[in-house]
């Protein structure tokens, strides 16, 4: 039975994934992207904006004559989807809520859309994951928030959550629901042993620490306060093997 062609006009709604399809090599088959899409630089800057990844206009998509939407649960709404997948157009919709399903679906992608050079990137995440889970050792205590005022954290079925017990990690809010408020008490009561502060959903930055370095825990005694780049915890794509090497090192687990 022969196989459906290969896409040649793609929509992708999230920033990763858009990374992904130009290092896979069919960057040229993209042809609208969300405003947050700004990954590789110089190549995407050609490609149409359509939006937001939360909130899309799907006029200006299916203008495009896509022949597929690329989106995932987490950071597209289910709206706009099914919207989009009402009309016709084929949706490869992802939910990755491990790192291992990240890779699935990484490999979902590259099948679906007929990239001959994601092996090497896929290969490279897979060994590197394994690596990791081998050297982690001892679980550290970590906290990573999301959000400030009023702090946000992830809890339990997240990829944040798996990245970090992959990588050598102990959540201390996986216990909670996915994206559970806490407060600086609820935080000195779980004793971190490391603080992520990533730039991104929120932007933190060094005006955070001293609000953090005031907490009692043993992630301040140990200076074990880091700021990081969030793409190290949200991104799966071609950065992936190098962000799960970089967060084991940042839990001081280093290979």
């Amino acid at each position: 039975m022969a196989q459906d062609p290969a896409p040649s006009r793609i929509v992708s709604l999230v920033p990763s994934l858009t990374e992904a399809l130009f290092a896979f090599g069919v960057g040229e088959r993209v042809v609208g992207r969300t405003r947050y899409c700004r990954w590789p630089p110089g190549a995407v800057g050609r490609v149409p904006k359509v939006g937001g990844t939360k909130k899309v206009d799907v006029e200006r998509i299916l203008a495009l004559e896509p022949d597929l939407v690329v989106a995932v649960r987490e950071e597209n709404s289910r709206k706009d989807v099914e919207e989009i997948a009402a009309t016709g157009v084929p949706v490869l919709l992802g939910a990755p809520e491990t790192v291992a399903g990240a890779i699935d679906f990484l490999g979902e992608l590259a099948e679906k859309t007929r990239a001959s050079e994601a092996g090497v990137f896929l290969e490279a995440a897979d060994r590197a994951c394994r690596t990791v889970r081998k050297r982690a050792g001892t679980a550290r205590r970590v906290f990573v928030p999301i959000w400030k005022n009023p702090y946000m954290t992830v809890g339990s079925d997240t990829y944040v959550h798996d990245l970090l017990r992959v990588c050598g990690g102990e959540n201390v809010f996986g216990h909670r629901a996915r994206y559970p408020e806490v407060t600086l008490e609820e935080i000195e009561a779980a004793r971190p042993e490391v603080i992520l502060l990533p730039d991104e959903p929120y932007p933190f930055s060094a005006e955070d620490l001293a609000e953090i370095y005031a907490l009692d825990v043993p992630a301040v005694r140990e200076n074990s306060v880091h700021l990081a780049d969030g793409k190290l915890l949200t991104w799966y794509g071609p950065r992936m093997a190098g962000s799960l090497v970089q967060l084991s090192a940042l839990l001081k687990n280093p290979l």
